[in-house]
């Protein structure tokens, strides 16, 4: 057994809070920690890997997948299903692995609510003001102001769900978030129930005080 169970890691945030780079730096300071791969009932496209990229399952299977519990979080997207197999994420975390999910706080609630719950850490990734957040989508210069007009909502109905987190982070400045948010995961790590190890050693301190009494 593992010296202590792996996490599964949550991180939301509005689209601009800065979510990608923070996501960059955690697996930057730690490598071990990986993304959850997806199953999805799309076609593959040019150069996608099967278990790689994604796990692409035929809808009757995703469905029987979900039917049976064997999704953690799943979801319909323009036309296709997309969801989190629980199997490869419930053996990297007997293995001690970390997995990190980066999902709405829909994905989130469903995994809250799972089998699996006991051993989540959930973030939400806040802006420092929604003036900063619209400029920094119009920074990125990809949108028209209509498609900037609908994030912008969309980022107001991700950000009410805030409070459902266990850590809640304002990004205002990422060097300090950054920080944060690897203490954070530090911290979790070192749960009670994070360490199984911790069982067998508090039996052998008994052993210890029962042999010098």
């Amino acid at each position: 057994m593992s010296q202590r169970r792996g996490l599964l890691i949550i991180l939301s945030s509005p689209s601009g809070a800065g979510k990608s780079t923070l996501t960059r730096r955690l697996r930057d300071w730690d490598p071990t920690i990986r993304f959850s791969v997806s199953a999805t009932t799309r076609a593959p496209r040019p150069g996608e890997v099967d278990g790689q990229d994604y796990h692409f399952l035929s809808e009757d299977q995703f469905k029987r997948d979900v039917t049976e519990g064997d999704m953690l979080e799943h979801a319909h997207v323009f036309g296709n299903f997309y969801g989190s197999p629980k199997g490869p994420v419930q053996a990297a975390i007997e293995d001690g692995q970390d997995v990190l999910f980066d999902i709405d706080w829909q994905g989130a609630e469903q995994i809250r609510n799972s089998s699996l719950a006991a051993h989540t850490l959930s973030i939400f990734i806040l802006p420092p003001s929604i003036k900063e957040l619209h400029r920094r989508l119009v920074s990125r210069g990809q949108d028209s102001d209509d498609v900037i007009a609908r994030r912008m909502q969309k980022s107001w109905d991700e950000i009410s769900h805030w409070g459902s987190y266990d850590f809640v982070l304002v990004n205002d400045n990422l060097d300090q978030t950054s920080e944060d948010l690897k203490t954070i995961v530090q911290a979790t790590r070192l749960r009670r129930l994070q360490q199984p190890a911790l069982v067998e050693h508090v039996r052998n301190l008994q052993t210890e005080f029962e042999e010098i009494s």
